[in-house]
């Protein structure tokens, strides 16, 4: 070897293993779990599994998502994790077979799983791809998004006219143009939307509004002084952001809530990634939005020829998993890159996995879809 020649393979090996060196430090860098942190080299990680699905059945195959990587070996923790929740990508094809001759139905969370959580609330973009994606789905089958969110405001990340809205925790529905029958008619409402279509909005929290928008002001007021403090209005639920608070304030910051929250007894509060959410204390969340939106569509509590997908990160999400368990039926799938109780029965990792699913469930529908109602 060349003296020249040699330099340059000793610094190319130098470089390569200052980047090997470095890999557990970039992947703290960008977030991803403590588990991945670990890894010292890239030859750690078990082979990437591609899932071996017949070629005649889409007409591209999707990239796999980088991260889309087998644990660490020796992890029993996440092993035993993801033998309970597998990997709905890893799982697809024996997904589909099950729901193959049913009507499928997709319901969706909006932050964390269509789009990646953020520090400021109102940025949480939705991508051109991802939108594309629940475009295309929606083309195939019935879709809703249900998120804590208020419903305008999901719309506007969204901008999709084919797709279900459901804001402040499916207290605020906007769905297909009937009247179901086992709710109270009186929160249910027939309008048209900005194309002229006709729909349906069910607000089973309507009466709490006038108190909810005084309570909305008085935390405005109150929370003023604590830096990185976000108030945001969800119109039937309120979020107290802090993911922007110091440490050292977070404490003065829920004492302050606290405290006007006990001058509503009809209200109560729960803590979310980050957020503080209150909401009224009725008997309503993301699972008796999703059987609305189910009985709206024709399928009641005794369809056997429905297969309903919900798909969320979040804490609130676990009562429409719930839901779907308790039927024993449909496909629950929870979006995180770590280990951590829920009941759902698969896993996607991020927003990425959730758009890669996303799109091969669209390809599906495409040649294999039954007719939606």
């Amino acid at each position: 070897m060349a003296v020249g020649e040699f330099f340059v393979h000793a610094h190319r090996s130098n470089a390569i293993r200052k980047m090997r060196d470095n890999i557990p430090r970039f992947y703290k860098l960008v977030g991803l779990p403590k588990w991945l942190a670990k890894a010292h080299n890239i030859e750690a990680f078990a082979k990437v599994k591609y899932d071996k699905y017949h070629p005649s059945e889409y007409s591209e195959e999707e990239p796999i998502h980088p991260l889309s990587i087998e644990p660490i070996i020796g992890d029993p923790k996440c092993n035993s994790w993801l033998q309970k929740h597998p990997s709905a990508l890893s799982s697809f094809n024996g997904i589909m077979s099950a729901a193959k001759g049913k009507q499928i139905v997709v319901f969706l969370d909006y932050d964390g799983t269509l789009s990646p959580i953020v520090s400021d609330p109102d940025k949480a973009f939705m991508s051109a791809p991802m939108r594309s994606a629940v475009h295309d789905v929606a083309r195939h089958f019935p879709t809703a998004i249900i998120s804590g969110r208020g419903r305008d405001k999901v719309f506007g990340f969204v901008e999709l006219d084919e797709v279900y809205y459901a804001g402040s925790h499916g207290m605020d529905i906007m769905g297909p143009a009937t009247q179901v029958k086992s709710y109270d008619a009186k929160y249910q409402t027939r309008t048209v939307d900005k194309k002229g279509n006709e729909i349906s909005v069910f607000q089973p929290a309507h009466d709490f509004l006038p108190l909810i928008e005084k309570m909305l002001g008085e935390l405005r007021e109150a929370t003023c002084d604590v830096k990185g403090a976000f108030i945001e209005d969800n119109r039937f639920c309120i979020s107290v952001h802090y993911r922007q608070v110091l440490e050292k304030d977070y404490a003065l910051l829920e004492k302050k809530v606290h405290a006007i929250l006990s001058n509503y007894p009809k209200f109560h509060v729960t803590i979310g990634k980050k957020v503080l959410e209150i909401r009224p204390s009725i008997k309503w969340n993301k699972g008796h939005a999703l059987l609305y939106l189910l009985e709206a569509l024709g399928f009641s509590d005794s369809s056997s020829n429905v297969f309903p997908f919900y798909i969320g990160d979040d804490k609130t999400d676990e009562d429409a998993f719930k839901v779907l368990k308790s039927r024993a039926q449909g496909c629950p799938i929870i979006v995180s890159s770590v280990a951590k109780e829920t009941m759902a029965s698969y896993s996607l990792r991020d927003p990425l996995e959730v758009l890669s699913f996303l799109n091969r469930l669209a390809r599906w529908g495409k040649i294999n879809a039954i007719t939606s109602p």
